[in-house]
């Protein structure tokens, strides 16, 4: 259920919120994951980490400012939802703004799989799991 929720912004840039990125990046790697949001561990913060094989990437109250294109990568899969993969049309390039763990905002523009991993942690922060998008669902 409580990945159905809404997550909250962050106010605080503190200590507590540097555990929590270090802690979430720390189980996306354990997992063998590409992303995990805060309310994947039951916090309900609009904060994700992402690694797609170019290094870690922290998003604080990220904002999708827009995108396009069709991302070539259709399978997707989930930590919160194990053995269970399905294709999810995602943009190839998007355009985002958000606070790095320190409050300071950033722009930048993603493509490829790096464009599919954000999307897919963003819709998280809104209570949106992959299985409510995906098409030819299969378990694994």
């Amino acid at each position: 259920p409580v990945l159905r929720k809404i997550s909250k912004p962050v106010t605080l840039f503190d200590d507590r919120l540097h555990i929590l990125l270090d802690d979430m990046a720390d189980t996306m790697y354990k997992a063998d994951g590409a992303g995990l949001s805060a309310v994947q561990v039951g916090v309900l913060k609009r904060v994700f980490v992402i690694d797609v094989g170019h290094g870690k990437k922290e998003f604080v109250n990220p904002v999708l400012i827009k995108s396009s294109g069709v991302n070539k990568i259709k399978e997707e899969g989930c930590l919160s939802v194990p053995n269970k993969y399905g294709y999810v049309e995602r943009p190839e390039t998007v355009w985002v703004k958000y606070q790095d763990r320190y409050g300071n905002p950033v722009e930048e523009k993603l493509k490829g799989y790096a464009a599919k991993a954000f999307c897919h942690e963003y819709d998280h922060l809104d209570g949106i799991l992959f299985i409510d998008k995906a098409t030819n669902i299969k378990n694994y």
